[in-house]
């Protein structure tokens, strides 16, 4: 699945099912490096190519089957990555949100299975766990850079800084709450420096 905000902090996800269930130790998530803006038919090829290129690089297992959250473009972005890579013969499906339709390379008209099919809920349950992870790697992105474009606003906080902060408290909050004393005590900090953290963090509340 890939996930966004507004064309920002574009990230992909995939999730690994085994005999019917989540097997969590496959699952992995992707920053997007070369997209820009919106483009989810770009940014599924790129985490597909991603993918496939490690598989391959380290002789280890493929999937029985590769399912895309999306329609056809999805699925032609997928399966345009996996023959670049050489893999052909993977079979790879999409399935479509609003009716629930399965998607297949080189036929016009999707696969409809009953809303009671195990074979259909299988593949929602996919489908969401893989929607899941990659909203909220999404939101995760979105609240780094926004705690690092506060801090970086401080006159002083450049990205050294930053990171001293975060370590002990953990988060933007976390040095929201944080007394003069805790923050001056950092290496390279001062009680001066510290009251102007504290004073702007407080405005911003």
């Amino acid at each position: 699945d890939i996930s966004h905000n507004q064309g920002r902090d574009t990230v992909g996800s995939l999730v690994w099912f085994e005999g019917g269930r989540p097997r969590k130790s496959e699952y992995r998530r992707y920053r997007i490096k070369g997209v820009a803006g919106i483009d989810d038919f770009a940014a599924m090829k790129e985490v597909v190519t991603r993918f496939l290129t490690r598989r391959i690089a380290e002789n280890t297992q493929m999937p029985d089957l590769i399912v895309i959250d999306g329609g056809k473009g999805q699925l032609s972005a997928a399966v345009e990555a996996a023959q670049a890579q050489g893999q052909e013969r993977l079979p790879i499906v999409s399935l479509a949100k609003k009716e629930e339709e399965v998607f297949l390379p080189n036929y016009d008209e999707p696969l409809r299975l009953s809303r009671r099919s195990p074979s259909l809920k299988l593949l929602q349950r996919a489908r969401d766990e893989a929607h899941r992870f990659a909203v909220s790697y999404s939101r995760k992105r979105r609240s780094q850079r926004t705690i690092t474009s506060e801090l970086l606003r401080i006159p002083g906080i450049g990205p050294a800084r930053r990171r001293l902060l975060l370590e002990p408290f953990g988060s933007l909050a976390g040095v929201r709450t944080a007394t003069q004393a805790e923050i001056a005590a950092l290496p390279g900090f001062s009680t001066k420096l510290a009251d102007r953290i504290l004073d702007r963090l407080h405005q911003r509340a």
